[in-house]
């Protein structure tokens, strides 16, 4: 039991950002949905969010459907554009580091965001492993629902251990574990590891971690965080 497991959160941890409504604002920029339509609705789920009240459904709902209404070559060419316009600005020196610190560990993003989006950013940063919600899929195009539980809230605590039970594994298996992450959302995983470790965090979960005496890092400072 010597290996170390590592969890990153993704959106507004290691990305100064949220690739979800970024996703969407990007398609709405492209001209590939309606402004008027999308846009009001895209900032409401994101607020709803970061206030904790998020309908995941609901919200899937709103973030598949588009996938579903074009082809896959089409999709990933647009992905392309939107990694280069959208995401590469958001992933700071400080977020890089952070990876490398633990580049000797068993390394996983684990994200609500769908993989479709996540899988190419999870591959710059150089991690192998990534669990996020799954777009349900049809000969390799996209149906617009979701296939298994959402990866959300308690859900990344299912996802995990699923992924886990896979490599004959469970958290029990490693002789440490993190996670880094932002959101009160996710503090039903920061619960289970030995190290939770809160990233720029949300007012409540900051609360939370100064009552737990959870240690608080930022990733808005470069000099944060060195390899």
């Amino acid at each position: 039991m010597s290996e170390r497991l590592v969890l990153f959160d993704l959106d507004n941890t290691l990305l100064a950002g949220d690739s979800d409504f970024e996703w969407a604002q990007f398609l709405i920029e492209q001209g590939v949905l309606d402004r008027e339509a999308y846009e009001a609705r895209n900032q409401a789920f994101y607020d709803q969010y970061r206030a904790g009240t998020l309908d995941i459904h609901e919200f899937l709902n709103f973030q598949l459907k588009p996938l579903s209404r074009h082809p896959r070559p089409l999709l990933d060419e647009w992905h392309r554009q939107f990694m280069s316009a959208r995401m590469l600005p958001l992933i700071r020196p400080s977020a890089r580091a952070l990876v490398a610190k633990h580049r000797n560990d068993v390394r996983v993003i684990i994200t609500a965001t769908n993989s479709f989006v996540t899988g190419p950013i999870a591959r710059e940063f150089g991690i192998e492993h990534l669990i996020a919600t799954e777009p349900e899929t049809q000969a390799g195009e996209f149906t617009g629902n979701v296939t298994g539980t959402p990866c959300f809230k308690e859900g990344k605590v299912s996802r995990l251990e699923a992924w886990l039970d896979r490599r004959g594994e469970t958290l029990a298996s490693f002789a440490a574990s993190w996670f880094y992450s932002d959101s009160f959302n996710d503090l039903p995983l920061l619960q289970r590891v030995t190290h939770p470790v809160v990233v720029d965090p949300d007012e409540r979960l900051r609360a939370h971690a100064h009552a737990h005496a959870w240690p608080i890092i930022s990733l808005n400072d470069a000099h944060a965080i060195r390899p």
